[in-house]
């Protein structure tokens, strides 16, 4: 219910073609196993329309192009992932970057940051240093590596937002599997921690 209140609230606006028009922040979102949507109807829509309002700045979003099905294909979102941040670095000179990613998306951003427990996936390409500079903030939502007690690597813990719901099976062992797809009361943090890092 509150995440479909806050897309009522905050409805999403889609950006121009990045070709065309160079927003100050781009939100880079990795939705989860079997998600919905544009940018993800559990998280990703409904945070960006948050973000939207709440940034101190221009706000364009791209869907990280990956199956987010029971493959759990990492390698793939990861390459995706790292190569639109390239695309848009030539592209946007100034443009910064929020990285979001929601379960098995949550995995994805670990994926392409370096985080040690996802090293060894299959086709994995990791974000070189000078774009990884350009990642303003993390956040992560029902994070599977949490519950196996792994952070992102060092350098980016400061900017690193991670959210997880009570009772979640999914990032802190609990018993509740909705538990798993109720993050809209976390929605207000995480978009204020982002503008704080901007």
């Amino acid at each position: 219910m509150a995440m479909v209140t806050a897309s009522m609230f905050f409805p999403l606006r889609q950006p121009a073609a990045h070709a065309d028009w160079c927003a100050d922040v781009d939100v880079v979102v990795a939705r989860g196993t079997g998600e919905t949507g544009w940018l993800g109807d559990a998280v990703g829509n409904p945070l960006y329309g948050m973000l939207q309002d709440r940034l101190p700045a221009s706000v364009s979003a791209y869907p990280v192009n990956y199956p987010a099905d029971y493959s759990f294909n990492l390698g793939a979102g990861s390459a995706d992932l790292v190569g639109h941040l390239a695309s848009q670095a030539d592209a946007c000179p100034g443009q910064r970057f929020i990285l979001v990613g929601y379960s098995q998306g949550a995995s994805v951003v670990h994926a392409a940051l370096g985080t040690g427990a996802v090293s060894w996936v299959g086709g994995r390409v990791q974000l070189p240093a000078d774009l990884g500079d350009r990642v303003a903030a993390v956040l992560l939502f029902g994070d599977p590596l949490r519950a196996i007690g792994w952070t992102v690597p060092g350098e980016y813990l400061w900017r690193t937002g991670n959210w997880c719901t009570s009772g979640d099976p999914v990032c802190g062992g609990g018993m509740n599997a909705t538990a798993h797809v109720a993050y809209g009361d976390s929605f207000v943090a995480a978009a204020n921690y982002a503008a704080d890092r901007l």
